[in-house]
């Protein structure tokens, strides 16, 4: 049986003739009666009973032509369902988060501008490091990605700068830099926290950051005492604010608001900033992606928010 010879029958069906079902389907009237006989005997059983003016269903007929309308009817809703899944309308967006690069208003407001644009695109967020975006990008465990800086670039990913923004010190209340200040917070210069504990994102989950830190440092002339890491940026404002050292993190991370830390400008020089980056595969800037929602969720943060181009 083929969907053809449901389509055959359904139009004789509906027209209740031979002849007015062969004009709708642009064919001959003789080769619709065969291939609806060939359906009859496929089926063991009278669809029709022919009159001298037309036909009619027969009982079981009727029961048959419900089903195989149900059934027409099903395959359209899935072939529509399936190429709406290929235009990126429907599906599903895996995007990878480091932990201050969520802080970042941009990154927010492009995942809830495209969630408005597209509402039957589910999103998963996922948070990481930027040691393991890479990773996930490649196995596909993420599709994109929004990151600080990229550890590396392997073939295959590309990673757009979407905004930089300037680091800010972590300073505990209470803290001496702090006692002359009146309302604002003041500005800091980096050299003044050369005897100072500082807890910085482990090198290997964020390898670039903390070079830079490092760099701008020893620049400021001195090296700092590393005197603990930690896996995410918040935990390193809230060991902050138990008085265990000061940090440096990027400005928008200001959003978070924890009890007994104050966020302090750096007087510059140095021009010590944190970038913004989105990163996923070059496969999903191709026609033929595999995932319709991912490449199009690419297409609308490139198009958008891209401030710098890619790097």
């Amino acid at each position: 049986m083929e969907l053809r010879h449901l389509r055959y029958f359904l139009a004789v069906a509906e027209e209740g003739q031979f002849t007015r079902a062969a004009e709708r389907l642009a064919m001959q009237q003789p080769p619709l009666s065969q291939q609806v006989r060939l359906l009859e005997e496929e089926l063991g059983f009278d669809l029709f009973m022919r009159l001298p003016r037309g036909v009619v269903l027969t009982p079981a007929g009727e029961a048959f032509a419900q089903d195989a309308q149900r059934l027409i009817e099903g395959l359209q809703q899935a072939a529509e369902r399936a190429k709406r899944i290929a235009r990126g309308e429907i599906g599903t967006v895996a995007i990878g988060l480091t932990s201050s690069a969520g802080f970042h208003p941009l990154t927010t407001e492009a995942i809830r501008e495209f969630r408005r644009l597209h509402p039957d695109v589910a999103v998963d967020l996922t948070d990481l490091n930027a040691a393991e975006v890479n990773e996930r990008l490649i196995t596909g465990l993420v599709h994109v990605a929004f990151l600080r800086k990229p550890v590396e670039r392997p073939t295959g990913l590309s990673f757009a700068m979407l905004d930089e923004e300037p680091m800010v010190v972590v300073l505990p209340d209470g803290h001496p830099l702090l006692k002359r200040r009146r309302g604002t917070p003041p500005e800091v210069a980096l050299d003044t926290l050369a005897n100072e504990d500082f807890i910085l994102v482990r090198r290997p989950g964020a390898p670039g950051m903390y070079a830079d830190i490092l760099a701008a440092c020893r620049q400021a002339g001195f090296s700092p005492n590393i005197a603990r890491e930690v896996p995410r940026m918040l935990l390193g404002i809230r060991l902050v604010a138990a008085g265990l050292g000061v940090t440096l993190v990027p400005a928008s991370m200001q959003r978070y608001s924890q009890v007994g830390v104050v966020y302090c400008r750096l007087k510059k020089p140095p021009a010590l900033t944190a970038p913004l980056h989105f990163g996923y595969p070059d496969a999903l800037k191709d026609d033929t992606a595999s995932n319709g929602a991912a490449s199009r969720f690419v297409d609308f943060v490139l198009e958008h928010y891209r401030a710098r181009g890619v790097r």
